[in-house]
């Protein structure tokens, strides 16, 4: 092979790696819903109304938001919140919750994110929390959290799962909660808070 020769061969092979590369689903982060709700189209909700906040769910679920669809998976739900206002929980503590299975093409999905104690009321803490599209993942913590702490992620490419773990603390427990569960498709681009590349 001349140097010609290896040199063509050596374009074509980096043109398709940049190809190949241009492939790859990118997740945006939002940590406000207004933020969020600016960068994406025809938003579901699950408020988790009906869910029973006084005894054990067994897992998985199947939920819808809107016109979307999905599975929650966890050892067991347990409510929490108030019957006006019930939030998804787990039955132990060191559980995630695992949103996967959308129906559509769901790339967006955001919520409120927390922790409860054993009561099913708000507790204090941090959850951390993992979305994951063809492209790879995305891990972002929301530190100290509240009950109105919201983060969103949109993607250019379908959205896999959201897993949401508590970070436990030095003393006690905390679980992981979620209420208000947005699924949506991308619309126009807002504001965004972190681009990472999956």
């Amino acid at each position: 092979m001349n140097i010609k020769t290896g040199f063509s061969k050596c374009l074509a092979i980096a043109a398709l790696l940049c190809l190949s590369g241009a492939s790859h689903a990118a997740i945006t982060v939002y940590t406000t819903e207004a933020s969020f709700l600016a960068a994406v189209s025809t938003p579901g909700v699950d408020t988790f109304t009906g869910f029973s906040i006084t005894g054990n769910t067994p897992s998985p679920i199947n939920r819808s938001a809107g016109a979307y669809s999905y599975t929650a998976a966890a050892n067991n739900f347990f409510g929490a919140g108030t019957t006006a206002n019930p939030w998804l929980s787990t039955l132990f503590a060191n559980d995630p919750i695992t949103f996967n299975a959308f129906t559509g093409t769901v790339r967006a999905i955001g919520g409120n994110f927390f922790g409860s104690n054993n009561s099913g009321m708000f507790a204090a803490g941090s959850v951390t929390l993992t979305a994951t599209d063809a492209g790879g993942s995305v891990t972002q913590t929301i530190v100290g959290a509240t009950t109105s702490s919201f983060m969103g992620f949109v993607s250019n490419g379908p959205i896999t799962s959201l897993v949401v773990t508590p970070v436990q603390p030095t003393s006690g427990f905390l679980w992981p909660t979620v209420d208000n569960l947005t699924l949506a498709l991308p619309g126009a681009v807002g504001p965004a808070t972190q681009l990472a590349f999956g």
